[in-house]
């Protein structure tokens, strides 16, 4: 397969996995707003708020317009979150198919500077599919991703530098561990995870 063929993967598994988000947000109710999740300090209203924040920040990357602060600024009180999400999705899913797949700069301001579309697109793939579980665990939901995200998700996460600020320190991985798995474990995350194990952190 050819790079434009992989680019053009990466921004049709981003696509996937970003619907799937808004499967588990749209099936969420009032209780779960107040849930614990793998974000060590966030709840369920939280980390929603953050993956907004994502959203719109990397539309408007694709547009050509990440330099400008306020479209990466977290609203932790919004008064529908689950609208202000699939607002997001809207917002993001047409940019990405026109520029994620190209060689434009996408102003990623987190991290520090400009990347090429296709590399910021792995970026957003690996942050939304590992949402996606995060998501679904919270709440107790089937995950619906097919392998073949997580096989392009993997490698993705493999080259996240060590002490990173944005995931935690890896954990071992056991051998024949899926790619689901050991993405999960690569970026610091237990797959046994469960909100009825944890303190219910505070909200931001």
């Amino acid at each position: 397969m050819t790079e434009q063929g992989i680019v053009t993967n990466h921004v049709e598994l981003d696509r996937i996995a970003v619907q799937e988000t808004l499967r588990l947000v749209r099936t969420a109710d009032d209780k779960d707003w107040d849930r614990p999740t793998p974000c060590t300090g966030w709840t369920f209203h939280d980390l929603l708020a953050h993956m907004t924040a994502q959203n719109n920040g990397f539309a408007a990357a694709a547009r050509g317009e990440g330099g400008l602060s306020a479209y990466w600024r977290v609203h932790s009180e919004m008064d529908d979150p689950a609208g202000a999400y699939a607002h997001s999705v809207a917002s993001l899913l047409i940019p990405f198919a026109e520029h994620g797949g190209t060689e434009r700069e996408f102003v990623l301001p987190e991290l520090g500077g400009a990347f090429p579309g296709r590399v910021a697109v792995s970026f957003h793939l690996l942050d939304i599919a590992v949402h996606a579980w995060d998501l679904a665990v919270t709440t107790g939901s089937e995950l619906r991703l097919p392998p073949a995200v997580w096989d392009a998700v993997l490698p993705i996460a493999r080259r996240v530098p060590a002490g990173t600020p944005f995931f935690a320190a890896a954990l071992t991985e056991p051998p024949g561990a899926s790619a689901l798995e050991a993405t999960l474990r690569t970026l610091g995350r237990d797959p046994h995870w469960s909100p009825d194990d944890q303190e219910a952190p505070r909200p931001l």
